[in-house]
């Protein structure tokens, strides 16, 4: 008798990997957010080589400097963007304070994809009273304002890396849920899903082989605007001064820092927020692609 293999995914075309590039380049809006966001990711990969100034270096003497291109009489690097109210070269602090924004963003959309996508699917796939808890979960958390829940958080507990990537974590996770849910509603109605259970494969092969895989392609979307959104959550908070330290070159940090001299000292807070704004705007508009991409209704030649 023939052995009958069950192809748990979808079969991508020969040619998958050139038709991503290919409609990536197609598009103008995607890939201009794909560039922004590989420019962000290897400044921050390359920081040290990158920035010409030690981003924790104070000189009291060259405090509140304007921008400018032109050299010193002592032949020192120019402040390209000027230096902070301490003297602290601003190019060098925004430089490295990409490595916090992607390193918070990162983690944080990790844990609380892992956590989401666990919740989701256990809800969609057993249904009945786990499903109806889950969902609670979800619009209990829905129905507060994550600012407003994670200002009160780290006020009673303390601000800090650690506790921000967990805050943030745990606002990212409904999301997550709420798709990943959705989706695995439709998967598990599948064919091939039901001559799994034929075949004997149990409950958790069935969600791991079998429904994962192919319910697993919005999930990518969701990372990338959860990424951007806890870029600006991050901002906020370290903006209200209860993000990462205040020593810790962080860009809504560098934001707050900079709003008490606006009249006389604009340059301060001026690039840390176009910095935030490029990068959020970046993974916007890559997130927009990729969701056109993965849309079934839409197909690139």
């Amino acid at each position: 008798m023939k052995k009958i293999e069950l192809n748990t995914k979808t079969k991508p075309g020969k040619k998958k990997g050139g038709r991503f590039w290919w409609s990536l380049i197609r598009s103008k809006s995607g890939f201009l957010g794909f560039l922004i966001v590989i420019v962000v990711i290897l400044v921050a990969l390359f920081a040290p080589f990158v920035a010409p100034y030690d981003p924790y270096e104070m000189n009291l003497k060259n405090r509140l400097q304007q921008p400018t291109l032109s050299i010193s009489e002592k032949g020192e690097i120019p402040h390209i963007m000027g230096t902070d109210s301490i003297g602290r070269d601003l190019f060098s602090r925004i430089v490295y304070g990409s490595r916090i924004s992607l390193i918070l963003g990162i983690t944080a959309s990790v844990l609380g994809g892992t956590v989401g996508i666990l919740l989701g699917t256990l809800a969609a796939f057993y249904r009945g009273k786990l499903d109806s808890i889950i969902s609670w979960m979800i619009n209990v958390q829905l129905a507060f304002p994550f600012t407003l829940l994670a200002i009160f958080i780290l006020a009673v507990f303390g601000s800090g890396l650690e506790k921000l990537v967990l805050v943030l974590a745990w606002g990212s996770w409904v999301s997550y849920a709420r798709v990943i849910r959705g989706q695995v509603l439709t998967v598990k109605e599948k064919e091939y899903v039901d001559a799994g259970k034929v075949i004997g494969v149990g409950n958790f092969g069935l969600m791991w082989k079998y429904i994962l895989p192919n319910a697993i392609s919005p999930v990518i979307v969701v990372a990338t605007f959860t990424v951007a959104s806890v870029i600006l959550s991050e901002a906020s908070l370290s903006f209200l001064g209860l993000g990462v330290s205040p020593e810790i070159p962080a860009w809504g940090g560098m934001l707050g820092d900079g709003r008490n001299y606006l009249q006389d000292s604009w340059w301060i807070a001026t690039f840390p927020g176009l910095a935030i704004l490029f990068t959020v705007l970046g993974l916007n508009l890559f997130g927009d692609w990729l969701r056109d991409y993965f849309d079934p209704r839409l197909r690139y030649e």
